[in-house]
Parts: C-alpha cells; structure tokens; sequence
C-alpha cells in the first residue's frame, strides 16, 4: 500500500498552502487551499496546476481562518466537503459576505484532539498558538502512515502553553512532518503578547493626545492586548464594524471584549455603514449604535482614545476634521512588510503629513527559527517536509531528516 503526499504550492513561498495526501485506493485529502500571498484575480485561475479537479472528490481540511489557506475554497468543485473548526468556518463566512462573494457551501466542524474519520483518514485536530483565532494542527493516520501538519503556529502568544504541551508529549510514530518556516532567515520581533501589553500601556500613558493603531480585525490576541493596555492606561478602544462584529461572534468561544463592554467602543464611519448596509446588515448596524461613537467624537479628550486605523478610516476621520497631529501617537501593529503595500503607505503618510510619532509594537504570528528546529526535534518524525517558507535552503541544517520537495512533486510515503 503506498499513501502518496503533494505539496502542491507552499514549499517555496509564505503561504498558498495546497497540500493533498493520496491514500492506496484513490481517497483525497487535502489540506488548506489556500490564495497565494500575491495572488490576485479569479481563484479559480490560481489554483496549482497539479491540483487535479477531476476523478476522486477531495476532503478539505481549513487549519485557520486565513486568507493564505482558505482563499481558493470557492474554485473547488461543490461536491469536495469541507471541514474546519466551528469558529474557523464563522470566520470565513463572515469575510466572504464583507469583502467578498458570500459561502454558502456547508462545513464540517471538529474539536480539538478529538479524532474524527473522512474515508481512509482518521484525522485528529490539535488547536494551537497562531495570531488567527481557532488554528490548528492536524494529524492525519492513514493505512499505517501518519503525518503531522503544523498549520501555522507559535509558541510566544497567549496560548502558548498548548504547543509547549503539545511538545512534551508529542504523537508517537510521525512518518512527516509538515512544518511551516515563515520566519526562517527574518528580523523580526518574538516578544510575548504579555511584554507588548506592557509597552502599549507605556505608550497610552506617555501619549497627550489620541493613539492610532493598525492591527488585523482578526488578531484576537492583539485585540485583547490594546483592550487590557487601555484598562490599565485608563483610556478606551474604539474599534470599526467589522471587528466589532468579529468580537460580537466569538463571543460565545471564548470570553472576550466585545460591544457593550466598558472602555470599549464602535466608530461609525459612514464609508463602513454603507459598506455594511449594501451587504444587507442594516440591523448590525443599527445594533451597535447603541455602543458607537461618531468619528467628530475622537477630537474630544484626545488623550481618552485609542483608535483602530487603516486606509478606509483615515478617509472617514478626515471628513470628520479627525487629523493625526504633534500630540498624538500612532503604531503599525503588524509586520513591517506590510507597510510597503498600497494601505501601509497611504496610513504612514498620514500620520507623517501631521506629525504624529511613531511606534513600531509588534509581535510575530509565527514561531521564531529557534522555536521551529525545538519543535522539530521534540516531533522525531522520520522526515521533515518544509513548507510556508521562503528561506528553507538556507536554514535546513537546523533541522532534522528534511526532505525538500518541489511544488506538485508527489513523494511516496
């Protein structure tokens, strides 16, 4: 019996991860689907070329929430079933219907390390430490193989503790390790979500005027840092709609600031309130009002705000006379890369063009190179596959049994 693992995009590259196990008797498997980091256009015009639409149907595996592993879902033929965690698939739906074309295709949901069958597979999802809220790792056992598909992950956010766990007693008998290498060969900061509460705090308290920050809606940590810096600094956060909806809706996974809490408040801005009302969410609109501020608001005791900033806001709050100056401050919460992009560079210059200093507070989604080769070790798999990584040749030495592959070359396991 022979199970057959492609790696159809991600062994070069961060992100786009496709990967597709192929038991003895034709059942697929395939894990994430994800749109390439500069991928753009129809998705079905960027699915991997070795990706076969035809033949067996595939089961698809969604290990985040994320863009780069979900993104391609809609090219995927109907009768592929999918499944995720039940967070994950509320995620997704939501910044389809947003930003995009609505999901209506049905999702499977699972729990963490509890083991579930799709054909020959038995898979078992372990949740772990990444910046996306409800990721997972993946173990796949099939027809006496198994294999270990990192996601992405770390080990310096609040949930932490699980990876750590998860390496002090780790699945016997890993064939493959899948293992993500996004920070191979970076600079980049691996501070605790706990040490960049505390340099948010410094900068509230330090702060005259407004603090501006960029961050994901989606980076739940972060969310949780700002808002526990800002009880602590005595000022409040005032997000946009769609975090706020992004609150309102993990609200009943995990305990955490949302509309309605003290310190915490909803700008309105009309550009999102039409965005929002197009997409027939009139009555979510109407809702958090009841918790929302005005964006004229923000010129009021500057030094009581810490505001949510990105392109589309900057505009609004401009309209609204709300224009970053010499008293305030303003921190670009995500990696620097990003900064370069179109968004990165119209926020900068706002803040530029008025003054306002700058504080670059950041911490990785994703583990730091030493983190990856403990965790490697701690796996003992027969072999390492690399993926999610752009540095891989220069940093394999680090690591155990690696095993490079190219995009779409099949290895027999």
């Amino acid at each position: 019996m022979t199970v057959r693992l492609t790696v159809h995009r991600s062994t070069q590259e961060i992100g786009g991860n496709c990967i597709e196990v192929v038991a003895s008797d034709g059942s697929r498997l395939l894990l994430d689907i994800g749109r390439p980091l500069d991928g753009e256009g129809d998705a079905a015009g960027l699915l991997p070329a070795t990706l076969g639409l035809g033949g067996s149907p595939a089961a698809i595996l969604i290990s985040h929430p994320h863009q780069d592993h979900y993104g391609l879902l809609q090219a995927a033929p109907n009768e592929w079933s999918v499944y995720s965690g039940a967070a994950t698939e509320k995620l997704v739906k939501l910044t389809a219907a947003i930003v995009g074309e609505p999901i209506t295709r049905d999702f499977h949901n699972w729990t963490s390390g509890h083991p579930f069958v799709v054909g020959p597979f038995t898979v078992t999802p372990f949740l772990t430490d990444h910046s996306a809220f409800d990721a997972y790792m993946l173990l796949i056992d099939v027809e006496g193989k198994r294999l270990l598909y990192s996601g992405d992950f770390r080990v310096h956010g609040r949930k932490g503790s699980l990876v750590s766990r998860f390496m002090s007693a780790p699945p016997p008998g890993i064939d493959v390790l899948l293992l993500e290498g996004t920070n191979l060969g970076a600079d980049k900061p691996w501070m605790s979500e706990g040490e960049l509460e505390a340099g948010f705090r410094k900068l509230f308290e330090e702060t005259r005027g407004r603090v501006f920050v960029t961050w994901s809606a989606q980076n739940i940590d972060r969310t949780v840092t700002l808002y526990r810096a800002c009880l602590k600094a005595n000022r409040t956060l005032v997000v946009d709609l769609y975090t706020a909806e992004v609150l309102e809706l993990l609200s009943e996974y995990a305990n955490l600031p949302r509309p309605g809490w003290n310190q915490i408040k909803v700008v309105i801005t009309s550009a999102f309130a039409r965005l929002y009302r197009a997409k027939g969410r009139d009555a979510f609109v109407a809702r958090m009002a009841d918790h929302g501020i005005a964006a004229r608001q923000l010129s009021e005791t500057p030094s009581h705000w810490v505001v949510m900033a990105r392109k589309s806001l900057m505009r609004d709050y401009a309209r609204q006379n709300v224009m970053p100056g010499p008293d305030d401050a303003w921190s670009w919460s995500m990696w620097r890369g990003y900064l370069d992009g179109e968004d990165g560079r119209a926020v900068s210059a706002s803040f530029e063009a008025g003054g306002a200093s700058a504080c670059h507070l950041h911490t990785s989604g994703h583990a730091s190179p030493s983190d990856l080769a403990k965790f490697a070790q701690a796996m003992r798999a027969g072999c390492v596959v690399p993926i999610h990584g752009a540095a891989w040749d220069s940093h394999a030495e680090a690591f155990p049994a690696v095993r490079r592959l190219r995009d779409g070359e099949p290895l027999a396991i």
